[in-house]
């Protein structure tokens, strides 16, 4: 079995404690950090996995230290928020963080979306032997083997949970989706957090559109969902 490094970021102690000790029940490592400036030493000295990210840290805090990883890495990272921290989580989100929990969290819920984030990003890294299959809609190309999307033959960068949305929209151009059934297609779970689905979306568009106010491929159904125009 693949022993995954978990980092925990919270200046809490006691926090970071107890996530330790619900992690490693599960046979995880972890590596903890208090601040911003802290974990990303750590993450650059250790092969991290996965990353429990609080927001409001001293020195650097986590929507700083999320930007920094997000620079080189594509590893999963879940936001660690506190309910009346809304703002928080979209910052979060929106600046490239893949998922979110609510303090105080249920022990259960955080060990199943580490779970389950884990298990898209591993899916998703892996060598694909088959042949390369690539769609192209317009100018935008997407190949299935090694996970890349071409705007106009110009590579993007794109996090794992984004390919698998532009995948899934891409394979199925015009057939609008509904923001629960895009969660519930890509996240493999029930759509618990669906508004998580409208701030990847932006993110994407801001990647793959011209004007991604007025977007040419990546369309919104009003009252619906979103579709791929073909």
């Amino acid at each position: 079995m693949h022993i995954y490094n978990i980092l925990v970021v919270d200046d809490e102690k006691e926090i970071t404690d107890a996530i330790e000790i619900y992690l490693r029940n599960q046979n995880y490592d972890v590596f903890k950090a208090y601040d911003g400036e802290e974990a990303l030493k750590i993450f650059e000295k250790e092969e991290i996995h996965l990353v429990l990210m609080d927001m409001m840290m001293p020195k650097l805090d986590g929507a700083g230290a999320t930007m920094k990883i997000r620079e080189k890495s594509t590893v999963p990272i879940i936001i660690l928020s506190a309910k009346s921290e809304d703002m928080d989580k979209i910052w979060g989100l929106n600046i490239g963080a893949d998922d979110y929990i609510t303090k105080p969290f249920n022990p259960m819920e955080l060990l199943a979306r580490v779970n389950s984030n884990l298990r898209r990003y591993t899916n998703y890294s892996k060598a694909i032997t088959s042949k390369e299959n690539f769609i192209k809609i317009g100018g935008i190309e997407l190949k299935d083997e090694s996970k890349e999307v071409l705007v106009d033959g110009e590579a993007v960068k794109i996090t794992p949970l984004e390919y698998k949305i532009l995948y899934l929209l891409m394979s199925n151009p015009n057939r609008v989706f509904s923001i629960e059934e895009i969660y519930e297609k890509v996240w493999k779970e029930p759509a618990y957090n669906p508004d998580t689905v409208t701030v990847h979306i932006r993110r994407i568009r801001e990647k793959i559109e011209i004007n991604p106010k007025e977007p040419k491929y990546l369309k919104v159904v009003w009252g619906i969902g979103y579709k791929f125009e073909q």
